[in-house]
C-alpha cells in the first residue's frame, strides 16, 4: 500500500500510541506490513489491545532506533526521545500528517470534523458502509460498540474523523467533507470564531464536495452540496418521535420524505449526527433504505451516554463531554430519562478551555443540583489557576469540589437516591475513576 519511499524501513515508532486514534492507525499500518513498536505515559484498553495483536508497546520513554517517528499533537513536543530523535536528523511525522499520507492511498475519503459528534458520526458512517456492503477502512476517535476504533473491509473509501486541534484537519483531502458545527473550543490554538471558521472553512473547500449544518450560524456560510438540520437544510428530520431519548424521525430531501428512521442510541444529538451521515451518505451513493439499515444498526459509541455501572441503586451514566454545549447536550438527555434528580459530576480538560470558555461552564452547570468538580484534566498544559476547578467551583455556589476516587464515591453515596441519575462528564481520566467506583 505504501511506496517504500515513504516506508523505506517498513517501520516506524509511534509516541503516544496508546491514544485512541493513534493506536487506530497504528494496526492500520501493522496490517500492511509495517513495523510498528512505540510508547505511551500510561498502560490503557489500547496498549493492551495492541499487544494482543502483536505490536511491542513499553510504558514510558524509551531509546527510538526507527527512523521514521510519528507522535501525537497531545505530547510535549520537547519530550527527551523526540529531542534526540531531531538531533539525530530522523524523520518525525505528527498524527495529522500520517494521517493524510495514508488517505493518499484511498480512492474516496468521507472526513467527519466539527467541535462535537465527530465520533458518533463517523462511526455511523461506518455501519451504513458495512450493512451496505462497501469496502472500507474507518478510524474512529472512539470505540464503537461493535465495530472498535479501527475496522476494515477494503480499500476503497477512508471514512475518517478530522480534528481541528492545531488545524491538523488542513493535512487531510477528501472527496466528501463534513462540518458538524462549528463551537469555539481549542483556544490555545485559535485566536477567535472567526479563525476558527476560517480553518473549517478552508477544510470543507478542499474537498470535492462539502455536507454542512444549516443549523450552525458559522458552518451554514460554508458553500456545500448538501446541508442537514432540523430546522433548515437539504436534508431534515420531520415528525419526531422522542420515547425515552431516542428518536425516530422521517428523513426528507428537499421536501420529500424519503426513509423513516429508528434510532438506538440516546439524545436529540445524535439527529443531526444522523442527519450528517445520511447527507454523506447519499453523496457517495448510497439508496435511503441503505442508510436507514445502517443507522439503526448503530449501538453507539463507549463513552458517548455509556451506561457503565449503578451505585445506590441509580445508573450511572459517562458521556466524553468536555465543552459547555455538549455538557447541556448530554444534560438534556440524562433529564430526559431521570425520575428523581441527575448527580453531574464533571472533570474539566484543560486550563485553557475552562479559562477562555469560563462564562459558559458556569451557565451550563449552574442548571445541575449540587454539581460536582473533579480535578482538572490538565492533558499537555501546565497549572493555571485562572482556569482550575478550583476556579470554576468558585464561580458555581451550588458546587463542591473532590480531588479523589475515594472522595468521589463517598459523596455520591451520600446523596444519591434509586430514582436519581449520576451523569459523569469529561474526557479525561474520569471515565476510568468512575468505572472504578461503580457496581457493575
Amino acid at each position: 500500500m505504501f511506496s517504500n519511499s515513504f516506508f523505506p524501513e517498513k517501520a516506524c515508532y509511534f509516541v503516544g500510541i496508546g491514544g485512541v486514534s493513534m493506536s487506530a492507525l497504528a494496526l492500520l499500518l501493522s496490517e500492511r506490513g509495517i513495523r510498528v513498536r512505540g510508547c505511551d505515559a500510561r498502560e490503557s484498553h489500547f496498549t493492551r489491545k495492541l499487544r494482543a495483536a502483536g505490536l511491542r508497546v513499553t510504558i514510558g520513554e524509551e531509546e527510538i532506533s526507527e527512523n521514521t517517528i510519528v507522535y501525537t499533537e497531545a505530547v510535549d513536543m520537547h519530550a527527551a526521545n523526540l529531542e534526540r530523535a531531531r538531533r539525530a536528523g530522523k524523520r518525525l511525522l505528527s498524527r495529522a500528517e500520517l494521517l493524510g499520507r495514508i488517505a493518499e492511498e484511498y480512492p474516496h475519503v468521507l472526513a467527519v470534523a466539527g467541535c462535537h459528534g465527530k465520533t458518533s458520526a463517523t462511526a455511523m458512517l461506518a455501519h451504513i458502509f458495512s450493512c451496505g456492503k462497501r469496502a472500507f477502512t474507518c478510524h474512529i476517535g472512539g470505540e464503537d460498540l461493535d465495530l472498535g476504533n479501527y475496522h476494515c473491509t477494503g480499500g476503497d473509501y477512508l471514512l475518517t474523523e478530522a480534528c481541528e486541534f492545531r488545524r491538523s484537519f488542513l493535512r487531510l483531502k477528501s472527496e466528501i467533507a463534513v462540518v458538524l458545527n462549528t463551537d469555539l473550543d481549542h483556544t490555545d490554538c485559535y485566536r477567535d470564531h472567526d479563525d476558527l471558521l476560517a480553518a473549517y472553512r478552508m477544510f470543507a473547500e478542499s474537498a470535492d464536495m462539502a455536507v454542512v449544518n444549516a443549523d450552525d450560524a458559522g458552518a451554514r456560510s460554508i458553500p456545500c452540496a448538501l446541508s442537514f438540520g432540523l430546522y433548515a437544510g437539504d436534508v431534515r428530520a420531520k415528525h419526531l418521535f422522542g420515547e425515552g431519548e431516542r428518536y425516530t424521525f422521517t428523513v426528507t430531501e428537499k421536501g420529500t420524505p424519503t426513509v423513516r428512521i429508528r434510532l438506538r442510541v440516546h439524545g436529540k444529538v445524535q439527529i443531526y449526527n444522523a442527519l450528517a451521515a445520511y447527507a454523506a451518505a447519499r453523496l457517495a451513493g448510497f439508496t435511503p433504505e441503505e442508510i436507514r439499515r445502517g443507522l439503526e444498526s448503530f449501538h453507539g459509541v463507549k463513552r458517548r451516554f455509556e451506561k457503565v455501572g449503578t451505585l445506590n441503586g441509580a445508573p450511572v451514566i459517562c458521556d466524553y463531554a468536555h465543552h459547555p454545549r455538549e455538557i447541556a447536550a448530554a444534560m438534556d438527555a440524562a433529564e430526559g430519562i431521570c425520575a428523581g434528580t441527575v448527580r453531574v459530576v464533571f472533570q474539566p480538560h484543560t486550563y485553557t478551555r475552562t479559562r477562555d470558555l469560563m462564562k459558559d461552564f458556569v451557565a451550563v452547570l449552574r442548571r445541575a443540583e449540587n454539581p460536582i468538580i473533579y480535578r482538572t484534566y490538565a492533558a499537555r498544559e501546565r497549572f493555571s489557576f485562572d482556569g482550575s476547578a478550583v476556579a470554576l467551583v468558585s464561580r458555581v455556589p451550588e458546587a463542591s469540589y473532590v480531588q479523589s476516587p475515594e472522595n468521589l464515591k463517598k459523596r455520591l453515596l451520600e446523596e444519591v437516591g434509586k430514582a436519581d441519575v449520576v451523569l459523569a462528564l469529561g474526557a479525561g481520566d474520569i471515565y476510568e475513576i468512575v468505572k472504578g467506583i461503580v457496581d457493575v
